[in-house]
């Protein structure tokens, strides 16, 4: 299931042939690292203390990023207690957030087994998709069971950038995150080397009309001449078209009112 959040925008609506560019981040973490908290809270500004722990689900919003607008899919995963069942998000998401809870030290180890397998994955596909570390409830500090040089020492060791925020507390710190994270996959694009074209070989009957080479006359015989054949013809395939995108809106989007409340939220209630 999935849920659109619109935002107001100025300036009308977005034409039809200008489709918005999309962006997937999938949230990783241990089952109480707070991901779906930290989902609502940069979908809606607001925190959500009880939640089911067995939902999944994606999220859609418009999104205005350094003044480009993007069609941000944030899938909130429910894994229990590590990356088991993970190809429904590989293959899926550009970017990844591996969320994990200062006051928790076994939700931290279980963030090295989610950057095991993304890391296993960037080897196998040859895509490296950016991965931002993120170390949640800084609102607990007083309870602090993991260090932030740990978590900076941890996402050094992997290449991903390191953020301590609170869902309960600092939305601008949690929307930074997520904006951070439509950055970094607009970079992995632009350094991206474009795909250069294909050129391959076919075998093609070709006229008689050749250089006419001269044999001398041996023993009697006639004079005669042949042809020099060149068969291989080289063609060019032209690169893969990329596909278009296309954005939906539903008719509450379409209309005047204000965006969807939280009763799309199946499980969470609200402080």
């Amino acid at each position: 299931m999935s849920s659109m959040f619109g935002k107001p925008r100025a300036g009308g609506e977005r034409p039809l042939q200008s489709p918005l560019a999309e962006c997937n981040v999938a949230i990783l973490g241990c089952r109480g690292a707070g991901k779906s908290a930290l989902t609502v809270k940069f979908l809606t500004k607001r925190f959500i203390s009880e939640y089911d722990p067995n939902l999944e689900d994606t999220y859609t919003s418009e999104e205005l990023v350094d003044q480009q607008p993007v069609l941000l899919k944030v899938m909130d995963t429910a894994d229990q207690d590590g990356p088991e069942n993970c190809e429904r998000y590989l293959r899926w998401a550009s970017a990844f957030l591996i969320v994990y809870s200062i006051n928790d030290r076994k939700s931290f180890e279980g963030c090295q087994r989610y950057l095991d397998v993304l890391t296993l994955h960037a080897r196998g596909c040859q895509r490296r998709c950016p991965v931002l570390l993120l170390g949640n409830k800084l609102d607990m500090e007083q309870y602090r069971q993991v260090p932030s040089a740990e978590g900076m020492s941890l996402a050094s060791r992997f290449g991903c950038q390191f953020y301590e925020v609170s869902a309960c507390q600092d939305f601008a710190g949690v929307q930074h995150v997520f904006h951070e994270a439509v950055r970094e996959v607009r970079r992995q694009v632009e350094h991206s080397p474009p795909i250069r074209p294909l050129f391959i070989t076919e075998e093609q009957p070709c006229p008689l009309v050749a250089t006419p080479v001269a044999l001398p006359a041996r023993h009697g015989l006639a004079s005669c001449t042949f042809n020099t054949l060149s068969t291989v013809n080289y063609k060019e395939i032209p690169s893969v078209a990329q596909a278009k995108l296309v954005t939906v809106k539903s008719s509450r989007a379409q209309s005047k009112r204000k965006a969807p409340t939280l009763t799309l939220l199946k499980g969470f209630k609200i402080f």
